[in-house]
């Protein structure tokens, strides 16, 4: 299990880090194998920060993330078990490399041991899980790819590893309705197969599609935490009401009346468990007229 404890990150900002930004605020929950836990928010909120904390390329300021018991120590060992995929998948490949030399680099940095016969066989088996065709992709340089074949290309890189847990960081954001469709099915697949997830988006349509765990973030703190079904369904928080008010509705035309957004400081109050499995933070909220 991947376990997140009042995982915090201070950043020094202005002249001479002279001020502080706390950009997560005391977030905890837990991610575990099959599991799609979806961390949803605007921009801001702080989800990446979180997503790049579990990858190891932040240091938290305060809490502590643990891997099975153990603290989180980004090596070789971890990054076997937890990898990660973001928004932008043309900037995660060297433009010279083509696709079969980016498949092989996991060979010569984990794999070193293992023959190029029975390699080949791993890259292509690991391929055709994410539906690609290793004719098609391999030999092929990153701009003759199109956005989902080099996002699932990613997904097959972190596949080669022993890996249980994924990092989707807002992974559909550049690609097409359909081929976002593809890689929130390949993702659902892999769930299938044991790989838990932690899906960074604040689009809470695609949350609500593929997740059974639910994380509301304002503001760096968690605000609503539960099953998607009660979370989406009964949302005791007013951001999180707020939230699934303004998601477009495709039998409704846009009105035009502006939607009630939440601002203003929260008072540090805990986590409440209003329902079973169904945690709320229990804080005024100062609204302000806004889109969301």
């Amino acid at each position: 299990m991947l376990k997140l404890d009042g995982v915090t990150k201070i950043y020094k900002v202005g002249a001479f880090g002279g001020k502080t930004l706390t950009a997560v605020d005391d977030v905890s929950f837990d991610l575990r194998p099959g599991e799609v836990v979806s961390l949803i928010g605007e921009s801001g909120s702080g989800k990446s920060t979180i997503g790049r904390m579990v990858l190891g390329l932040l240091r938290p300021t305060g809490g502590s993330i643990t891997l099975d018991g153990a603290r989180a120590a980004p090596g070789k060992a971890y990054y076997r078990q937890v990898q990660g995929v973001f928004q932008d998948p043309f900037s995660c490949y060297n433009p010279v490399f083509k696709a079969d030399r980016v498949l092989r680099m996991i060979k010569q940095e984990y794999f070193p041991e293992v023959a190029s016969t029975e390699w080949d066989g791993r890259m292509e088996e690991s391929l055709k899980a994410v539906r690609l065709n290793p004719g098609q992709v391999l030999g092929k340089y990153p701009h003759q790819l199109s956005g989902g074949q080099l996002q699932r290309l990613l997904i097959a890189r972190a596949l080669l590893l022993d890996l249980r847990f994924l990092v989707a960081d807002e992974i559909t954001s550049m690609l097409d309705a359909s081929t976002r469709i593809d890689v929130l099915n390949l993702l659902a697949d892999l769930k299938a197969r044991g790989l838990g997830v932690l899906f960074v988006t604040h689009d809470l349509s695609l949350g609500n599609y593929i997740s059974e765990q639910a994380v509301v973030l304002y503001r760096g703190r968690v605000v609503e935490a539960g099953t998607t079904d009660r979370v989406f369904g009964n949302p005791l928080h007013p951001y999180t009401a707020r939230l699934l008010a303004s998601v477009p509705q495709l039998t409704t035309r846009w009105d035009g009346v502006p939607v009630v957004a939440a601002d203003g400081p929260q008072e540090p109050s805990a986590l409440v468990e209003a329902e079973p499995g169904h945690f709320v933070r229990r804080s005024p909220v100062s609204p302000r007229e806004g889109a969301v």
